[in-house]
């Protein structure tokens, strides 16, 4: 089996996800933009079972998986989701001394991350998780086309 395409160019396509998110976040930094995707990921992930976070952190490119399992607990117990809103401020609250995160960083994360997913296994993904996790990576688009998957 050749190498996957994500493990050899992983660098240029963590670059490309980085830049979309940032692009819809108006934000002016990587390192901004990172703590933002970051506090998303954590305040995703604290939702999920393991079995759940395995299947969808299989879904994404290769750096931003591994941003995704970084410092993990397993062992705490899945949160309920809450509003768009409550979880926003939860994913602010990551480094809150340097962390500007805006109020769109739940829905700008989506559109960055759908651009650089397999459609059809992300969507089966978060079908498996229910109807709470594919309303948090629903991003709001008025063409599909806009987050068609990208040619790095």
């Amino acid at each position: 089996m050749p190498m996957p395409w994500t493990y050899r160019h992983a660098q240029k396509e963590f670059a490309s996800f980085l830049a979309d998110a940032r692009d819809r976040m108006s934000l002016d930094s990587d390192k901004m933009t990172y703590t933002a995707i970051e506090g998303v990921f954590v305040t995703f992930r604290a939702r999920l079972r393991p079995v759940e976070a395995i299947a969808f952190a299989d879904c994404l490119p290769a750096v931003v998986r591994a941003i995704f399992l970084y410092h993990w607990d397993v062992m705490s117990m899945p949160q309920p989701f809450g509003s768009r809103t409550e979880m926003t401020r939860e994913a602010q609250a990551l480094r809150p001394h340097h962390n500007l995160t805006p109020d769109n960083a739940i829905e700008a994360t989506a559109f960055a991350l759908w651009r650089h997913v397999n459609h059809r296994d992300f969507g089966a993904a978060l079908a498996r998780i229910g109807p709470e996790a594919e309303a948090f990576w629903r991003p709001e688009v008025a063409d599909p086309a806009e987050i068609a998957p990208r040619i790095i």
